[in-house]
């Protein structure tokens, strides 16, 4: 039977400052009245999924957020992390947790902060996939994004030969997985028509990603089965607790996907953007006369190609500027050059390191 687990505990400091601590991407909605958080579990609706087989693994302090935004999650399928330990340890006890109710269990894993359109098509490949992992019990899948451009910001998967074609979606076997890469290897990269972008969204027997995990990761594996052996029990707070932050901290990629013996790929026939900067909006929103992307209350002379966000209350006010990224929330405003908005995050660590996590 399939099952769905959320991956909701990243940061998103590139969308600072209307992400901070305490208001992570996921809980943001970007050009939609829907959070992306609540977008990813509206997919899993579309895929027939009913909320008492989707699983979400967020931080602890986002728990209470999370249950606000998704009222017909179960609360006993939702895990607050006590500390961030990326994906591998997130996976890993997703898997274990879903297993002790269906050790047969097919799991769809998928980012709480990405945008895929259409739903429809989303759940097409997540059908495909399931079916897969069914014939294929010992693989791992994941979804190839068809590149659209040189990106330096995303995993690439390089595909082998072709496996099959389902519902008229190309399935492929692995032939290997490369990190995010310099400008000229990502041009070889795109240009040779062989890699896909890696999304992030994988499909598996949650059996095999937990012998996978035994095999390569076995201190990990044996932790979280602690966890969830003591999941239903007046000890689970204090396992969780007292096991997660023993964890390494790795992604599922490094821990088990670049060293499984069988991993394929299935062709996402939708379109994934995980958006992962302020220069994401203008993706997702249209742009006026000037090629501003303005989500604010905004007057404007001579200004042009800029990304503006504001709170409706506030204005914002510019003159004779292009090119740039204005983001006001609360206290704080950005402006940076839109060529420098990779370095968001690095400011945000500036005003760590500076004491002034108040603005965070």
């Amino acid at each position: 039977m399939l099952h769905a687990m959320v991956m909701a505990g990243g940061g998103g400091t590139r969308f600072w400052p209307r992400s901070r601590v305490a208001r992570p991407k996921q809980f943001l909605a970007l050009g939609s009245d829907r959070t992306l958080l609540q977008l990813a579990f509206e997919r899993l609706e579309a895929c027939a999924l009913p909320a008492s087989r989707c699983w979400i693994v967020t931080g602890a302090a986002y728990v209470a957020e999370t249950q606000r935004q998704l009222p017909t999650l179960p609360a006993s399928h939702l895990v607050g992390e006590p500390v961030g330990r990326d994906t591998a340890p997130c996976v890993a006890l997703g898997a274990a947790l879903i297993s002790r109710d269906d050790p047969d269990a097919t799991i769809l894993v998928t980012p709480a902060d990405h945008l895929i359109e259409p739903t429809r098509e989303f759940a097409r490949a997540v059908q495909v996939a399931a079916q897969l992992a069914d014939e294929y019990p010992q693989a791992l899948l994941t979804f190839g994004i068809p590149p659209t451009y040189a990106s330096v910001g995303y995993g690439y998967i390089q595909r082998g030969e072709r496996l099959d074609i389902r519902q008229g979606i190309g399935i492929f076997r692995v032939r290997k997985f490369e990190e995010k890469p310099p400008r000229e290897r990502a041009e070889q990269f795109f240009g040779s028509g062989e890699y896909f972008w890696n999304a992030g969204i994988f499909v598996w027997k949650a059996r095999t990603i937990l012998e996978a995990l035994r095999t390569h990761r076995p201190a990990l594996h044996a932790a979280v089965g602690r966890i969830a052996d003591a999941w239903d029990t007046p000890r689970w707070a204090e396992v969780l607790a007292a096991e997660y932050p023993t964890l390494d901290k790795i992604s599922i990629d490094f821990a088990v996907m670049e060293k499984h013996p069988e991993v394929l790929t299935v062709q996402a026939p939708y379109q994934w953007d995980d958006v992962g900067s302020w220069l994401a909006l203008e993706r997702i929103l249209p742009q006026d006369a000037q090629g501003n992307t303005v989500q604010a209350n905004h007057v404007g002379l001579k200004t042009q190609h800029c990304v503006l966000v504001g709170e409706a209350d506030k204005l914002l006010a510019t003159i004779g500027v292009s090119d740039l990224l204005i983001i006001q929330d609360g206290d704080c405003v950005l402006v940076a050059h839109r060529s420098e908005e990779a370095s968001v995050k690095n400011l945000v660590e500036e005003l760590r390191q500076r004491g002034l996590e108040k603005y965070l």
